[in-house]
């Protein structure tokens, strides 16, 4: 009996598992094409951090974001975000081969100090349509979707989105968001520092505070100033066509 169900039953969860497969690929590939030029209302990480907090009882938590152009984005938050996440952004596909090289080579020697490689294009990705978390399984996917999303948007599109839905704090998600709630200002009028301390908690905006930064966070911020001033300052911006 159990040989006589097995057969059939084996089949019909193959055909479940090519339905999942086709529609997440149809929503995926559907959501890459739309917002290539339609402003993004949220993203994946905000809907699992919203999820994430009702579950754990905390009903005043709000995943909040203001969508704002480029234009209405201050040219030293974008120059600030390329300086400090991604200096070879506009040379790659989305995948920065040579980074991610060299970061496995740091990690075998440096277990206890493991070092990513994730572009901005990357990033946007994963916060636009997949989870956070470390998982080869998602590992692969943002691989595959960052390539077709390369593949359609423009550089300037990409960082547009990444400043739009990038995590600044708990519950704040886009500059404008963060402007607003650290500096009681627009994203287009956000000073050079004031970028570069934004931009300086986006490794772990949950654990570094833009409103109370520590002494690494104001090293960080230092530092990525004088990065954006030997990238060349909105110069670089202008000649790469992200700005």
């Amino acid at each position: 009996m159990k040989t006589m169900f097995r057969g059939p039953l084996k089949t019909v969860l193959k055909r479940i598992l090519l339905r999942i497969v086709l529609v997440l690929a149809v929503f995926w590939g559907g959501s890459i094409v739309l917002f290539s030029f339609l402003p993004v209302p949220f993203s994946a990480v905000m809907i699992e951090r919203q999820l994430g907090a009702w579950f754990s009882g905390d009903f005043s938590y709000v995943a909040h974001s203001d969508w704002v152009s480029m234009d209405e984005i201050s040219p030293w938050m974008a120059l600030a975000v390329v300086a400090a996440e991604d200096q070879r952004f506009p040379d790659h596909w989305g995948l920065d081969v040579s980074a991610i090289q060299k970061a496995l080579s740091h990690n075998e020697r440096h277990e206890n100090r493991i070092r990513g490689a994730s572009t901005i294009s990357q990033q946007t990705m994963k916060n636009l349509l997949l989870w956070d978390g470390k998982s080869w399984v998602r590992k692969g996917l943002e691989a595959g979707l960052t390539l077709g999303m390369e593949a359609v948007w423009s550089k300037r599109r990409i960082l547009t989105v990444y400043l739009n839905i990038a995590e600044f704090g708990d519950g704040v998600f886009g500059v404008e968001e963060a402007a607003q709630r650290y500096f009681h200002k627009p994203a287009s009028r956000l000073s050079m520092s004031e970028a570069a301390l934004l931009a300086a908690v986006l490794p772990n905006p949950i654990r570094f505070k833009a409103a109370s930064p520590s002494g690494y966070v104001r090293n960080r911020q230092a530092w990525i100033m004088r990065q954006m001033r030997q990238l060349g300052g909105e110069r670089f911006l202008q000649e790469n066509k992200l700005y």
